[in-house]
Protein backbone atom coordinates (compact mmCIF):
# COMPACT_ATOMS: atom_id res chain seq x y z
CA UNK A 1 0.00 0.00 0.00
CA UNK A 2 1.20 3.51 -0.92
CA UNK A 3 -0.02 6.14 1.54
CA UNK A 4 0.35 9.43 -0.28
CA UNK A 5 -0.54 13.13 -0.41
CA UNK A 6 0.03 14.06 3.22
CA UNK A 7 0.54 17.74 3.98
CA UNK A 8 3.42 16.89 6.32
CA UNK A 9 5.04 13.52 6.92
CA UNK A 10 6.65 13.49 10.39
CA UNK A 11 9.29 10.76 10.22
CA UNK A 12 10.97 11.26 13.65
CA UNK A 13 13.89 9.41 12.05
CA UNK A 14 17.23 8.91 13.75
CA UNK A 15 16.43 7.27 17.06
CA UNK A 16 15.61 8.59 20.55
CA UNK A 17 16.19 12.33 20.96
CA UNK A 18 18.28 13.42 23.91
CA UNK A 19 18.08 16.80 25.57
CA UNK A 20 18.11 19.84 23.31
CA UNK A 21 17.72 17.68 20.20
CA UNK A 22 14.19 16.85 21.32
CA UNK A 23 11.67 17.97 18.71
CA UNK A 24 13.42 16.99 15.47
CA UNK A 25 10.39 15.84 13.49
CA UNK A 26 12.12 15.02 10.20
CA UNK A 27 9.34 16.61 8.16
CA UNK A 28 8.82 15.70 4.50
CA UNK A 29 6.38 18.07 2.82
CA UNK A 30 3.74 16.21 0.80
CA UNK A 31 5.26 12.97 2.04
CA UNK A 32 4.35 9.36 1.33
CA UNK A 33 5.05 5.90 2.74
CA UNK A 34 4.98 2.43 1.18
CA UNK A 35 3.90 -0.46 3.42
CA UNK A 36 4.24 -4.19 2.75
CA UNK A 37 3.82 -7.16 5.10
CA UNK A 38 3.18 -4.88 8.11
CA UNK A 39 6.49 -3.05 7.60
CA UNK A 40 7.57 0.25 6.09
CA UNK A 41 9.54 -0.32 2.88
CA UNK A 42 9.87 3.22 1.46
CA UNK A 43 9.61 6.81 2.72
CA UNK A 44 9.75 9.94 0.58
CA UNK A 45 7.92 12.60 -1.36
CA UNK A 46 4.56 11.70 -2.89
CA UNK A 47 5.63 12.34 -6.50
CA UNK A 48 8.81 10.33 -6.03
CA UNK A 49 7.08 7.27 -4.56
CA UNK A 50 4.17 7.37 -7.01
CA UNK A 51 6.71 7.14 -9.82
CA UNK A 52 8.68 4.39 -8.11
CA UNK A 53 5.60 2.31 -7.19
CA UNK A 54 3.09 2.91 -10.03
CA UNK A 55 1.13 -0.32 -9.47
CA UNK A 56 0.87 -0.14 -5.68
CA UNK A 57 -2.62 -0.01 -4.07
CA UNK A 58 -3.06 3.48 -2.62
CA UNK A 59 -4.46 5.30 0.38
CA UNK A 60 -4.91 9.05 -0.01
CA UNK A 61 -3.98 10.93 3.17
CA UNK A 62 -6.11 13.79 1.87
CA UNK A 63 -3.70 16.52 2.84
CA UNK A 64 -3.62 15.50 6.51
CA UNK A 65 -0.55 15.12 8.70
CA UNK A 66 0.97 11.61 8.53
CA UNK A 67 2.93 10.69 11.65
CA UNK A 68 3.97 7.75 13.86
CA UNK A 69 1.38 6.26 16.18
CA UNK A 70 1.55 7.41 19.77
CA UNK A 71 3.34 5.16 22.27
CA UNK A 72 2.01 5.44 25.82
CA UNK A 73 4.80 4.18 28.13
CA UNK A 74 3.01 4.36 31.50
CA UNK A 75 -0.54 3.16 32.16
CA UNK A 76 -2.36 1.29 34.92
CA UNK A 77 -4.77 0.08 32.30
CA UNK A 78 -6.40 -2.85 34.06
CA UNK A 79 -8.58 -2.42 37.14
CA UNK A 80 -12.14 -2.93 38.37
CA UNK A 81 -14.57 -0.27 39.60
CA UNK A 82 -13.95 3.47 39.89
CA UNK A 83 -13.10 6.13 42.48
CA UNK A 84 -15.51 8.93 41.61
CA UNK A 85 -16.26 9.38 45.33
CA UNK A 86 -12.59 10.08 46.00
CA UNK A 87 -12.52 12.67 43.24
CA UNK A 88 -15.26 14.49 45.12
CA UNK A 89 -13.20 14.22 48.33
CA UNK A 90 -10.12 15.64 46.61
CA UNK A 91 -12.12 18.50 45.15
CA UNK A 92 -13.39 19.23 48.66
CA UNK A 93 -9.80 19.73 49.82
CA UNK A 94 -8.65 16.33 51.11
CA UNK A 95 -5.04 15.42 50.22
CA UNK A 96 -4.34 12.25 48.21
CA UNK A 97 -1.97 10.80 50.82
CA UNK A 98 -4.67 11.33 53.48
CA UNK A 99 -7.18 9.45 51.32
CA UNK A 100 -4.62 6.66 50.91
CA UNK A 101 -3.99 6.50 54.67
CA UNK A 102 -7.74 6.23 55.28
CA UNK A 103 -7.97 3.08 53.11
CA UNK A 104 -8.81 4.81 49.86
CA UNK A 105 -6.59 5.37 46.88
CA UNK A 106 -4.81 2.34 45.51
CA UNK A 107 -6.15 0.08 48.27
CA UNK A 108 -9.73 0.96 47.35
CA UNK A 109 -9.15 -0.26 43.79
CA UNK A 110 -7.29 -3.31 45.10
CA UNK A 111 -10.41 -4.41 46.99
CA UNK A 112 -12.59 -4.13 43.87
CA UNK A 113 -10.01 -5.78 41.63
CA UNK A 114 -9.42 -8.76 43.90
CA UNK A 115 -13.08 -9.71 43.69
CA UNK A 116 -13.36 -9.30 39.90
CA UNK A 117 -13.29 -12.32 37.61
CA UNK A 118 -10.92 -12.39 34.66
CA UNK A 119 -13.92 -11.96 32.36
CA UNK A 120 -15.00 -8.84 34.26
CA UNK A 121 -11.48 -7.41 34.18
CA UNK A 122 -11.24 -7.90 30.43
CA UNK A 123 -14.72 -6.47 29.86
CA UNK A 124 -13.96 -3.33 31.90
CA UNK A 125 -10.51 -2.81 30.37
CA UNK A 126 -11.42 -3.36 26.72
CA UNK A 127 -13.27 -0.03 26.28
CA UNK A 128 -10.26 1.84 27.66
CA UNK A 129 -8.02 0.11 25.14
CA UNK A 130 -10.34 0.97 22.27
CA UNK A 131 -10.51 4.63 23.34
CA UNK A 132 -6.72 4.74 23.42
CA UNK A 133 -6.54 3.25 19.95
CA UNK A 134 -9.18 5.60 18.54
CA UNK A 135 -7.16 8.53 19.91
CA UNK A 136 -4.01 7.37 18.16
CA UNK A 137 -2.15 5.17 20.65
CA UNK A 138 -0.83 2.16 18.75
CA UNK A 139 1.33 0.70 21.56
CA UNK A 140 0.84 1.08 25.32
CA UNK A 141 2.59 -0.13 28.43
CA UNK A 142 0.15 -1.75 30.88
CA UNK A 143 0.87 -2.47 34.55
CA UNK A 144 -0.58 -4.88 37.05
CA UNK A 145 -0.57 -3.59 40.61
CA UNK A 146 -4.15 -3.65 41.84
CA UNK A 147 -3.87 -7.18 43.22
CA UNK A 148 -1.02 -6.97 45.74
CA UNK A 149 -1.23 -10.72 46.16
CA UNK A 150 0.24 -13.36 43.91
CA UNK A 151 -3.03 -14.92 42.70
CA UNK A 152 -4.65 -11.63 41.68
CA UNK A 153 -1.48 -10.22 40.13
CA UNK A 154 -1.23 -13.34 37.95
CA UNK A 155 -4.91 -13.01 37.03
CA UNK A 156 -4.22 -9.46 35.88
CA UNK A 157 -1.29 -10.68 33.81
CA UNK A 158 -3.46 -13.35 32.21
CA UNK A 159 -6.11 -10.76 31.34
CA UNK A 160 -3.52 -8.42 29.83
CA UNK A 161 -2.11 -11.20 27.67
CA UNK A 162 -5.63 -11.98 26.43
CA UNK A 163 -6.26 -8.30 25.65
CA UNK A 164 -2.93 -8.07 23.85
CA UNK A 165 -3.98 -11.01 21.66
CA UNK A 166 -7.41 -9.62 20.77
CA UNK A 167 -6.70 -5.90 20.43
CA UNK A 168 -5.13 -4.11 17.46
CA UNK A 169 -3.16 -2.09 20.02
CA UNK A 170 0.08 -3.73 21.19
CA UNK A 171 0.77 -3.96 24.93
CA UNK A 172 4.10 -3.86 26.76
CA UNK A 173 3.35 -5.52 30.08
CA UNK A 174 4.74 -4.51 33.48
CA UNK A 175 4.50 -6.33 36.82
CA UNK A 176 3.82 -3.88 39.67
CA UNK A 177 3.35 -6.10 42.69
CA UNK A 178 5.14 -3.33 44.63
CA UNK A 179 2.49 -0.69 43.92
CA UNK A 180 1.50 -0.24 47.56
CA UNK A 181 1.81 -2.16 50.82
CA UNK A 182 -0.82 -4.90 50.72
CA UNK A 183 -3.54 -4.38 53.37
CA UNK A 184 -2.62 -7.68 55.05
CA UNK A 185 0.84 -6.22 55.72
CA UNK A 186 -0.29 -2.77 56.85
CA UNK A 187 1.61 -3.12 60.12
CA UNK A 188 4.54 -4.98 58.58
CA UNK A 189 5.65 -3.19 55.38
CA UNK A 190 8.99 -4.96 55.24
CA UNK A 191 7.15 -8.27 55.42
CA UNK A 192 5.36 -7.37 52.18
CA UNK A 193 8.63 -6.33 50.54
CA UNK A 194 10.04 -9.74 51.47
CA UNK A 195 6.92 -11.38 50.02
CA UNK A 196 7.41 -9.56 46.71
CA UNK A 197 11.11 -10.39 46.57
CA UNK A 198 11.13 -13.97 47.82
CA UNK A 199 7.80 -15.26 46.49
CA UNK A 200 6.14 -13.06 43.90
CA UNK A 201 9.09 -12.37 41.60
CA UNK A 202 10.34 -15.98 41.37
CA UNK A 203 6.74 -17.15 40.86
CA UNK A 204 6.26 -14.50 38.17
CA UNK A 205 9.27 -15.71 36.20
CA UNK A 206 8.16 -19.33 36.32
CA UNK A 207 4.57 -18.37 35.41
CA UNK A 208 5.64 -16.17 32.50
CA UNK A 209 7.92 -18.82 31.02
CA UNK A 210 4.96 -21.21 31.03
CA UNK A 211 2.18 -18.85 29.85
CA UNK A 212 4.07 -16.47 27.53
CA UNK A 213 7.28 -18.26 26.52
CA UNK A 214 7.61 -16.43 23.17
CA UNK A 215 7.38 -12.98 24.72
CA UNK A 216 10.20 -11.10 26.44
CA UNK A 217 9.98 -10.93 30.21
CA UNK A 218 7.75 -8.13 31.51
CA UNK A 219 9.13 -5.04 33.19
CA UNK A 220 9.17 -4.98 36.99
CA UNK A 221 8.20 -1.65 38.57
CA UNK A 222 8.07 -0.30 42.12
CA UNK A 223 6.42 2.78 43.66
CA UNK A 224 9.39 4.46 45.38
CA UNK A 225 7.62 7.12 47.40
CA UNK A 226 6.77 8.33 50.89
CA UNK A 227 3.83 6.19 52.03
CA UNK A 228 4.72 3.40 49.62
CA UNK A 229 8.23 1.87 49.34
CA UNK A 230 11.41 3.46 50.67
CA UNK A 231 14.49 3.82 48.52
CA UNK A 232 16.13 0.81 50.16
CA UNK A 233 12.98 -1.30 49.84
CA UNK A 234 12.73 -0.25 46.20
CA UNK A 235 16.36 -1.24 45.69
CA UNK A 236 15.63 -4.62 47.24
CA UNK A 237 12.79 -5.25 44.80
CA UNK A 238 14.61 -3.99 41.72
CA UNK A 239 17.90 -5.77 42.44
CA UNK A 240 16.07 -9.07 42.84
CA UNK A 241 14.14 -8.43 39.63
CA UNK A 242 17.33 -7.58 37.76
CA UNK A 243 19.03 -10.73 39.07
CA UNK A 244 16.10 -12.75 37.67
CA UNK A 245 16.52 -11.11 34.28
CA UNK A 246 13.58 -8.67 34.33
CA UNK A 247 13.91 -5.21 32.79
CA UNK A 248 13.18 -2.42 35.27
CA UNK A 249 11.00 0.66 35.74
CA UNK A 250 10.32 2.88 38.74
CA UNK A 251 7.71 5.34 40.03
CA UNK A 252 9.63 8.18 41.67
CA UNK A 253 9.34 11.72 43.01
CA UNK A 254 5.59 12.15 42.64
CA UNK A 255 5.17 13.66 46.12
CA UNK A 256 8.69 13.63 47.63
CA UNK A 257 12.27 13.35 46.44
CA UNK A 258 13.78 10.26 48.07
CA UNK A 259 16.28 9.34 45.36
CA UNK A 260 14.25 7.00 43.18
CA UNK A 261 15.32 8.56 39.89
CA UNK A 262 19.01 8.22 40.71
CA UNK A 263 18.36 4.61 41.79
CA UNK A 264 16.74 3.94 38.40
CA UNK A 265 19.76 5.38 36.60
CA UNK A 266 22.16 3.38 38.76
CA UNK A 267 20.38 0.09 38.07
CA UNK A 268 19.88 0.73 34.34
CA UNK A 269 16.09 0.97 34.46
CA UNK A 270 14.30 1.66 31.20
CA UNK A 271 12.52 4.63 32.74
CA UNK A 272 11.86 6.65 35.87
CA UNK A 273 8.30 7.98 35.89
CA UNK A 274 6.36 10.88 37.49
CA UNK A 275 9.40 13.02 38.47
CA UNK A 276 7.55 16.03 39.87
CA UNK A 277 9.85 16.62 42.88
CA UNK A 278 13.06 15.44 41.25
CA UNK A 279 16.23 17.14 42.52
CA UNK A 280 18.99 18.60 40.38
CA UNK A 281 21.26 15.75 41.49
CA UNK A 282 18.75 13.15 40.33
CA UNK A 283 18.29 14.95 37.02
CA UNK A 284 22.05 14.86 36.51
CA UNK A 285 22.07 11.12 37.23
CA UNK A 286 19.35 10.60 34.61
CA UNK A 287 21.26 12.73 32.10
CA UNK A 288 24.31 10.50 32.46
CA UNK A 289 22.24 7.36 31.85
CA UNK A 290 20.02 5.76 29.23
CA UNK A 291 17.05 5.81 31.63
CA UNK A 292 14.16 7.80 30.16
CA UNK A 293 12.52 10.47 32.32
CA UNK A 294 8.80 9.89 31.78
CA UNK A 295 6.49 12.73 32.75
CA UNK A 296 2.81 12.15 33.52
CA UNK A 297 1.17 15.60 33.35
CA UNK A 298 -2.36 14.23 33.61
CA UNK A 299 -1.61 13.20 37.20
CA UNK A 300 -0.97 16.64 38.74
CA UNK A 301 -3.79 17.93 36.54
CA UNK A 302 -6.08 15.19 37.89
CA UNK A 303 -5.05 15.99 41.45
CA UNK A 304 -5.47 19.74 40.86
CA UNK A 305 -1.83 20.23 41.88
CA UNK A 306 0.28 23.17 40.71
CA UNK A 307 3.62 21.36 40.34
CA UNK A 308 4.57 19.46 37.18
CA UNK A 309 7.71 17.67 36.05
CA UNK A 310 10.61 20.13 35.61
CA UNK A 311 10.78 19.23 31.93
CA UNK A 312 12.91 22.21 30.90
CA UNK A 313 15.58 21.28 33.46
CA UNK A 314 15.57 17.65 32.34
CA UNK A 315 15.87 18.62 28.68
CA UNK A 316 18.57 21.23 29.38
CA UNK A 317 20.57 18.58 31.28
CA UNK A 318 20.64 16.46 28.08
CA UNK A 319 18.47 13.66 29.48
CA UNK A 320 15.98 11.53 27.58
CA UNK A 321 12.42 12.78 28.10
CA UNK A 322 9.06 11.16 27.30
CA UNK A 323 5.36 11.62 28.07
CA UNK A 324 2.59 9.21 29.10
CA UNK A 325 -1.04 9.27 30.26
CA UNK A 326 -0.69 7.38 33.58
CA UNK A 327 -4.22 6.14 32.80
CA UNK A 328 -5.56 4.93 36.16
CA UNK A 329 -8.79 5.10 38.19
CA UNK A 330 -7.65 7.48 40.90
CA UNK A 331 -5.69 10.38 39.45
CA UNK A 332 -5.76 10.16 35.65
CA UNK A 333 -8.64 8.40 33.93
CA UNK A 334 -7.55 9.67 30.53
CA UNK A 335 -6.89 7.58 27.44
CA UNK A 336 -5.73 10.37 25.11
CA UNK A 337 -2.09 11.14 24.40
CA UNK A 338 -3.35 14.19 22.51
CA UNK A 339 -4.52 15.64 25.82
CA UNK A 340 -1.12 14.80 27.35
CA UNK A 341 0.51 16.88 24.60
CA UNK A 342 -1.85 19.79 25.32
CA UNK A 343 -0.96 19.72 29.04
CA UNK A 344 2.77 19.37 28.37
CA UNK A 345 2.75 22.43 26.13
CA UNK A 346 0.84 24.57 28.64
CA UNK A 347 2.22 23.52 32.00
CA UNK A 348 5.76 22.40 31.11
CA UNK A 349 6.27 24.82 28.21
CA UNK A 350 7.18 22.20 25.64
CA UNK A 351 6.78 23.09 21.99
CA UNK A 352 4.35 20.91 19.99
CA UNK A 353 7.36 19.39 18.20
CA UNK A 354 9.04 18.45 21.49
CA UNK A 355 5.82 16.95 22.83
CA UNK A 356 5.30 14.90 19.66
CA UNK A 357 8.83 13.48 19.89
CA UNK A 358 8.21 12.72 23.58
CA UNK A 359 5.05 10.74 22.72
CA UNK A 360 6.52 8.76 19.81
CA UNK A 361 10.21 7.89 19.44
CA UNK A 362 11.22 8.72 23.03
CA UNK A 363 8.21 7.01 24.57
CA UNK A 364 9.00 3.96 22.43
CA UNK A 365 12.49 3.98 23.94
CA UNK A 366 10.95 4.13 27.44
CA UNK A 367 9.57 0.63 26.78
CA UNK A 368 12.69 -0.38 24.85
CA UNK A 369 10.90 -0.71 21.49
CA UNK A 370 12.44 2.25 19.64
CA UNK A 371 14.11 -0.16 17.23
CA UNK A 372 10.70 -1.25 15.86
CA UNK A 373 8.19 1.56 16.54
CA UNK A 374 7.99 5.28 17.30
CA UNK A 375 9.16 6.64 13.95
CA UNK A 376 8.48 6.27 10.22
CA UNK A 377 11.60 4.61 8.86
CA UNK A 378 12.29 1.76 6.45
CA UNK A 379 12.17 -1.59 8.24
CA UNK A 380 10.00 -0.44 11.12
CA UNK A 381 6.51 -1.64 11.96
CA UNK A 382 3.85 0.26 10.00
CA UNK A 383 2.17 2.03 12.94
CA UNK A 384 1.02 5.46 11.77
CA UNK A 385 -1.68 8.11 12.09
CA UNK A 386 -3.40 10.29 9.53
CA UNK A 387 -4.67 13.45 11.20
CA UNK A 388 -7.68 15.47 10.11
CA UNK A 389 -5.53 18.64 10.11
CA UNK A 390 -2.81 19.92 7.80
CA UNK A 391 -0.34 21.27 10.39
CA UNK A 392 1.26 19.22 13.20
CA UNK A 393 1.07 22.27 15.51
CA UNK A 394 -2.67 21.68 15.82
CA UNK A 395 -1.58 18.97 18.30
CA UNK A 396 -1.18 20.80 21.57
CA UNK A 397 -3.00 23.87 20.28
CA UNK A 398 -6.32 22.02 20.26
CA UNK A 399 -7.58 19.78 23.05
CA UNK A 400 -10.73 17.97 24.14
CA UNK A 401 -11.23 16.68 20.61
CA UNK A 402 -9.78 13.86 18.53
CA UNK A 403 -7.65 14.97 15.57
CA UNK A 404 -6.95 11.40 14.41
CA UNK A 405 -8.80 10.49 11.21
CA UNK A 406 -7.23 7.11 10.47
CA UNK A 407 -4.98 4.71 12.35
CA UNK A 408 -2.62 2.40 10.45
CA UNK A 409 -1.58 -0.47 12.71
CA UNK A 410 0.82 -3.07 11.31
CA UNK A 411 -0.27 -1.89 7.88
CA UNK A 412 -4.00 -2.35 8.53
CA UNK A 413 -6.16 0.76 8.19
CA UNK A 414 -8.78 1.79 10.76
CA UNK A 415 -11.04 4.80 10.33
CA UNK A 416 -11.95 6.71 13.47
CA UNK A 417 -15.45 8.10 13.90
CA UNK A 418 -16.79 9.79 17.03
CA UNK A 419 -15.37 7.58 19.74
CA UNK A 420 -15.17 4.22 18.00
CA UNK A 421 -13.14 2.68 15.24
CA UNK A 422 -13.85 0.34 12.37
CA UNK A 423 -11.79 -1.33 9.70
CA UNK A 424 -11.78 0.94 6.66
Amino acid sequence: MLIHSSSQLLTLAGGPQRGKKLGALGIIEKGAVVVRDEKIVAVGATDELKNAYPDEPTLDAGGGVLMPGFVDPHTHLIWAGDRANEFEMKMSGMEYLDILAAGGGIISTVKATRTASIEMLIAQTRPRLLKMFANGTTTAEAKTGYGLQTSTELRLLKALLALDDESPLDLAITFLGAHAIAPEYKDNPQGYVDEVVNTMLPTLKEWWQTHAPRLPLPFVDVFCETGAFSREQSRQVLVKAKDLGFPLKIHADEFDNIGGAALAAELGAASADHLVKTSDADILALAKSDTVAVSLPCTPFGLAEKDYTPAKKIIAADALFALATDCNPGTSWNESMQFVIALACRYMKLTPAQAIAATTINSAHAIRRADTIGSIEVGKQADMLILSVTDYRQLGYRYGTNLVKQVIKRGHVYSVDVGYYRTA
